[in-house]
């Protein structure tokens, strides 16, 4: 792919990831690939806004000598330390020796520690601007976003924000505007994004969010560093991250277990049955066959969510355990919960799920329910009752 003008003089010099199915190791899963997206501004000085992962140096030089001589390059802004963005620096300055490098001062030591290269280094906070020329850059931190050394540049004379990892999504296309691609698809990896990188963050979203408000920058364009770039209406991003961070919420439920030999199973669908007669919209994952990032973007816009396992050696089974501690990490903000899950001669699946959602900080509103060796008539009909008083739950907190 070649080199795209985003604007007059801003140009797309990133790179297209399009065989990238996991993130973060394995935690976040990219069905549909990833992009690195970096910026260069030409002026009377010529600065690079982030880099592409490592791997990718070689493209974005490449896009770079479309437009301008690399050697001519008077700044590399660093918003954030992270190898993603950062792991072409040093090829960049192979053929650009003479760039400074911009970033916090956190990203400062980030970078040293990650690349041990003596660069020249310029420090910046909010408030302070580089003049290129007719544009100038200015920075806004934004510790937590979701690094300490996270921050924003903006282009006023553009209109134009270029947050990092905020605003964005693993998206690979050949498109690079948020009017170009399928809307629902590109909300849909949005949502995903929030959900497994920036739910932890939620009430400092809202802060940083509320603080861009309040200087009163006008926002045209948002240029993420990950996915497509939002111009048709890129206040839809913003108020959707303040739905997520606020946990504004639908009707809904999820159920989410996993079962041995079956008892599980149907208790988990009893339950759904019970959810759905309260007229609220029941989803059922079993793990590990439904993906777990899949499953915490839907969490992401649901009110509720009921979690079951089968006992095994007192506690639950394996599959379910890395679920709980991404929820027990992420502190998904203002849900509600059930426990149930089936055992032999001893319990303990139900305790552990129990501990660990009040680990993350989930609201458990209902008895937990248990069901030895397969659940009878009688049982069954409770998981119904269940569902039907978690949906109740839901109803009266929507």
């Amino acid at each position: 792919m070649r080199s795209v003008e985003v604007l007059k003089n801003v140009f797309w010099v990133g790179a297209v990831d399009w065989n990238r199915r996991h993130f973060h190791g394995f935690t976040y899963s990219t069905h549909r690939g990833a992009t690195y997206n970096a910026y260069l501004i030409v002026d009377e000085k010529t600065a690079l806004i982030d880099t592409v992962y490592g791997p990718f140096a070689g493209e974005m030089i490449e896009k770079i000598r479309e437009v301008i001589d690399p050697s001519t390059i008077d700044y590399v802004v660093a918003n954030h330390v992270e190898t993603d963005h950062s792991g072409a620096i040093s090829e960049l300055l192979k053929v650009a020796p003479h760039a400074t490098i911009v970033g916090t001062v956190q990203c400062q030591r980030g970078l040293q520690k990650h690349y041990f290269g003596n660069w020249k280094f310029q420090k910046v906070a909010t408030g302070d601007e580089i003049n290129l020329g007719e544009i100038r850059l200015q920075f806004i931190q934004a510790p937590m976003l979701h690094w300490p050394d996270s921050m924003f540049t903006y282009i006023e004379e553009e209109a134009l924000l270029l947050p990092n990892d905020a605003f964005g999504q693993h998206l690979a296309t050949s498109k690079r505007f948020d009017d170009e691609v399928d809307e629902n698809v590109l909300m849909d990896e949005a949502a995903k994004y929030y959900a497994n990188i920036l739910w932890p963050f939620s009430q400092l979203v809202v802060r940083k969010i509320e603080e861009i408000q309040k200087l009163g920058l006008r926002i045209d364009m948002i240029a993420p560093s990950h996915g497509i770039i939002w111009r048709g209406n890129p206040m839809k991003i913003v108020e959707s991250y303040l739905k997520w961070a606020r946990g504004e919420a639908k009707r809904r439920v999820l159920v989410v277990y996993d079962t041995m030999w079956g008892s599980t199973e149907k208790m988990a669908k009893a339950i759904v049955e019970g959810i759905s007669n309260k007229g609220v919209e029941a989803m059922l994952f079993r793990l590990p066959f439904s993906d777990r990032g899949d499953i915490l973007k839907e969490l992401l816009e649901a009110k509720g969510i009921v979690i079951g396992s089968s006992t095994i050696n007192n506690g639950i089974i394996p599959t379910i355990a890395p679920f709980l501690e991404e929820l027990a990490g992420l502190k998904p903000r203002s849900k509600v919960a059930a426990v149930f899950g089936s055992y032999g001669w001893g319990g303990g699946a139900v305790k552990t799920i129990e501990s660990k959602l009040g680990n993350a900080g989930i609201e458990i509103v209902a008895p937990s329910l248990t069901a030895q060796w397969v659940p009878n008539e009688d049982e069954l009909k409770k998981c119904t009752e269940l569902g039907e008083d978690i949906a109740t739950t839901v109803l009266e907190r929507t």
